[in-house]
């Protein structure tokens, strides 16, 4: 038995709700709208997905006083339709999209806000399931089953993905998130006054990344001459006869690019297959080309190209003022085998001395003192082998004519097997009663020549202590008088 309605009659003793009833009970509860009755019957789930809806995010004054204007109808509405039924006996399928499209609905008057062209990315991210793709752009909207007007609270904007340039390296605001550069930065003990992100410039060679803004051309510079200038106060305060080939040389073993790429090396510093954005911040980004890292200063000579086929004869005079500051002439790019490997000592060089000038930057002059010696200074070259005479026996007799030590004489110290096959002879070099030098050889004239290049060794390592001072320890507070060191004439030509 069935009501006008559509319900089914209520029965003697039967406890349903009537439409008297339900009339009553909304009576008494004002407060309580008929959605939250629906829910008691089974419609929780698809009343909260309506209230969703049905909850508008519109810009300007409320629009309260229209929801009391259309809820009667809506109630009404939402009755009729699950009281109606089909002829077959089923319910009809519930429209929640008409539930709560009329409170979408924008107002005539309302204003639209203009979003800005760099919030794009956010509403395609947002939006991507609801997106429309042409063959040219693709267009954005937010779909809605009410009115045309809720189209017009999100302008359609065009977002290209394709047509943004990838970042030649990593953004700077990742270098927070890179646990290989928080590993870097705790390996080296570098103070927290260092960001990160100036660790993770200095990752990047100007070959990757040409803008001067974020690669570490100008910290190389920087840290390229604080290092050069430690370490070559030092070599001349230690070692004042130096010659001036020597002193070339040694500095290169300790401040060249084969050496701090070494030292970058052992730091544990891995290099990028190829740079880009999406490359670990942590990671050396740098190709095999021309990067325009200007740390080497000198002149292009013009035969510089054929240099190659032939030792070229220069002079100190040359090197001092026309090359380098290891005293190598400025040549062209190279390329091959030899470039690339080239390419990537200069690389890694370019780190060691984009972190020196980065402690420079942020900690200041003593800390970057303290870091030099600690990480280059602190090495050991064996500077005895890297000398090369042509007439020892020569030099040394010039060196004491210029000295006014008496002609040098060699002696013969002892020997053993003289007739067999593997004689060894020891010489001895004086001048007057002092002992020069000493050398031993298969024959005299090897063991003679020994003992003079030991005696220019002798002579050229002078050194006045192990621990030296040089001028830079005068910038300390508190620092001790000045005792100059010892200068030399120079060494024999």
């Amino acid at each position: 038995m069935r009501s006008r309605q559509g319900w089914p009659a209520a029965r003697p003793g039967d406890r349903r709700t009537t439409g008297r009833k339900l009339f009553r009970d909304t009576k008494h509860t004002p407060a309580e709208p008929t959605l939250t009755r629906l829910q008691s019957r089974g419609f929780g789930a698809r009343r909260s997905f309506s209230e969703a809806r049905s909850t508008p995010t519109l810009p300007g004054p409320s629009t309260a006083p229209r929801q009391r204007q259309i809820r009667p109808n809506l109630q009404r509405r939402e009755l009729g339709t699950l009281g109606q039924r089909e002829s077959s006996g089923s319910m009809k399928r519930v429209r929640l999209d008409r539930w709560g499209g009329q409170l979408l609905r924008a107002r005539s008057g309302a204003a639209i806000m203009a979003r800005p062209a760099a919030r794009q990315p956010f509403v395609l991210s947002a939006l991507a399931s609801q997106s429309t793709t042409t063959p040219t752009t693709s267009t954005t909207r937010r779909q809605a089953s009410s009115a045309a007007a809720s189209h017009d609270l999100i302008d359609d904007m065009s977002i290209d993905p394709q047509s943004r340039t990838p970042l030649p390296s990593p953004a700077p605001q990742r270098a927070a998130e890179s646990a290989k550069l928080a590993a870097l930065h705790a390996r080296l003990s570098l103070s927290n006054k260092i960001p990160l992100e100036t660790l993770a410039r200095a990752l990047i060679v100007p070959s990757a990344d040409k803008n001067p803004s974020f690669n570490n051309i100008n910290l190389a510079f920087l840290g390229s001459t604080f290092i050069n200038y430690h370490v070559l106060e030092y070599l001349v305060c230690k070692w004042p006869r130096l010659p001036m080939t020597l002193l070339y040389e040694t500095l290169r073993a300790y401040a060249g690019k084969e050496s701090l790429h070494q030292i970058a090396r052992r730091w544990g510093v891995e290099a990028a297959a190829a740079p880009g954005e999406e490359v670990d911040p942590g990671l050396l980004q740098w190709k095999p080309e021309a990067s325009g890292l200007q740390t080497r200063w000198g002149y292009v000579r013009a035969n510089s190209d054929i240099t190659d086929r032939y030792v070229e004869r220069r002079g100190i005079s040359s090197r001092v003022v026309l090359d380098d500051e290891f005293g190598d002439m400025v040549s062209m790019p190279k390329t091959g085998e030899e470039g690339y490997q080239y390419y990537q000592h200069e690389a890694y060089a370019s780190f060691v001395q984009a972190v020196v000038g980065s402690i420079y930057t942020h900690c200041g002059r003593d800390a970057t003192r303290d870091f030099v010696k600690s990480h280059i200074l602190s090495r050991d070259v064996d500077v005895s082998s890297m000398f090369q005479f042509q007439l020892p026996t020569r030099e040394l007799a010039m060196l004491c004519a210029r000295e006014g030590f008496q002609a040098p004489i060699a002696r013969l110290e002892s020997e053993t097997g003289r007739l067999s096959r593997t004689p060894v002879f020891v010489v001895g070099i004086y001048s007057g009663p002092e002992k020069l030098g000493e050398g031993s050889g298969a024959s005299l004239d090897i063991a003679r020549w020994n003992a003079s290049m030991n005696a220019l060794k002798a002579w050229y390592l002078y050194s006045p202590s192990n621990k030296v001072r040089v001028p830079s320890d005068m910038l300390e507070e508190g620092a001790k008088p000045w005792k100059a060191p010892h200068i030399d004439i120079g060494e024999i030509i």
